[in-house]
Parts: structure tokens; C-alpha cells; sequence
């Protein structure tokens, strides 16, 4: 066989693919949601080398048995070769709670700078998660995070990251659950929260960011 062997090309594959790790915390002070941070970089993670999906498809492409492992892992789709169209494509972010009474989604497609000036509401204490709805168009995106910066009356109160993991294009869209967040509880508590969203990958690629507002109330009315 030509070049890397099936498991240590493997593990390379595996590593720009499947690192999925989620962690949340207050971390330290920043106003920028997109710029790393200390409690990140404890984590002494170091992204793997960037490869295209071609070159990872060009690698040993003689050897039968190692071209059906590629294609188990990369998936049979081809992808896109068209540049103006952005390599992450994210469609919208639901907010899921089993006590809300309709589901509450954000679309992402449209004009972002209408979200300034909406409100979704949440109901005081309630158990929620996010849900991101995105499509790989090209190349592989290794370690995807989504990342969000909460601010009450314009004091920073909360910082989200989310480690979405790294993916292969797809024709279909993608999707990922976040760990589960609860909404604030109490009457100091309640009212209005602006958030800074964005998503970002290793290479500090930032494929989309957007403000929103997020209404705590004593009841979903």
C-alpha cells in the first residue's frame, strides 16, 4: 500500500472529524465573544493540520479497502466547488424546552439586524437547550464552537461555548444539541438579556455573528 497505513490515516481522519468536547463557564472578561479566551486555552488543545477534502481523497486512492474506509467516514456527497457560497452554512438556532407552549426558533438566514430589535421569551427557571442547524458545503470544518455572551443592562453576565465539533460537507443539513442551560429564576432576575452569538472554528474562521434578545419573564405571556 502506498503512504499512510489504514490506521494511522485513520486516526488523522478521525481527529479532523470527531472532536466533539462541550463545555460552558463564566470566563474571564472580554467584549468580544469571538476571541479566545484563558479558560480555553487551558484546555492545551492544538488543532490538527488543515487538509482539504481533496487531498484527503487523493491519499492512497489505489488502495481499494482504504478508499471505502474514506468514503464510510467522508461520506459518497460531492461537494460544492463554488467559493462565493460561505463553506458553513448556518440556517437557524432552536430553542428547546418541553414546557414552552411553540417551539421557539431564530432564523439565520434572513436580515440579521432584525433580530436586534426581537425578542424570544423564556419562561423564569425553565430548563432549555440550543439546537444548531448548519450545513458543511466544501471542506472539512474542524472544531466548529458556538459561542454566545450574555449582557444585562449592558454588564456582561454569561459567556457560552459550545465545542460543535469538526464535519465533512454534506448535501443535508446538520444539526447539534448544546448541553443543557436554565433560564434565570427570581424577580431581580427577570427581564431583558442582550446576547452576542457568533460560530468560529480553529481557524478562527467566523461563519456567522449576530446580536438577539432574550426576555426572562414570570410566565410565558
Amino acid at each position: 500500500m502506498l503512504g499512510l497505513d489504514v490506521c494511522e490515516f485513520g486516526g488523522q481522519v478521525l481527529e479532523l472529524l470527531w472532536l466533539t468536547v462541550c463545555y460552558r463557564g463564566l470566563l474571564a472578561e472580554k467584549d468580544l465573544p469571538v476571541e479566545e479566551e484563558e479558560d480555553e486555552r487551558k484546555l492545551n488543545y492544538h488543532p490538527p493540520a488543515q487538509k482539504s477534502l481533496q487531498e484527503i481523497q487523493d491519499l492512497d486512492k489505489d488502495d481499494e479497502s482504504l478508499v471505502k474506509y474514506k468514503q464510510t467516514l467522508l461520506g459518497a456527497d460531492t461537494p460544492m466547488t463554488d467559493i462565493s457560497v460561505p463553506n458553513v452554512k448556518v440556517s437557524r438556532v432552536t430553542l428547546l424546552c418541553d414546557d414552552a407552549p411553540e417551539p421557539i426558533t431564530m432564523d439565520l438566514t434572513g436580515d440579521l439586524s432584525a433580530l436586534k430589535e426581537k425578542s424570544f421569551t423564556l419562561q423564569e427557571g425553565v430548563k432549555y437547550r440550543l439546537k444548531i442547524h448548519f450545513q458543511v458545503q466544501r471542506d472539512i470544518v474542524s472544531g466548529l464552537k458556538y459561542r454566545h455572551v450574555t449582557y444585562r443592562k449592558g454588564v456582561r453576565v454569561n459567556k457560552l461555548v459550545c465545542m460543535v465539533g469538526s464535519y465533512a460537507p454534506r448535501a443535508e443539513e446538520q444539526e447539534f444539541v448544546c448541553p443543557a442551560d436554565e433560564a434565570p429564576e427570581g424577580l431581580v432576575n427577570r427581564g431583558q438579556y442582550q446576547i452576542k452569538s457568533c460560530f468560529i472554528d480553529d481557524d478562527k474562521n467566523v461563519h456567522l455573528s449576530w446580536e438577539w434578545n432574550l426576555n426572562v419573564s414570570k410566565d410565558w405571556n
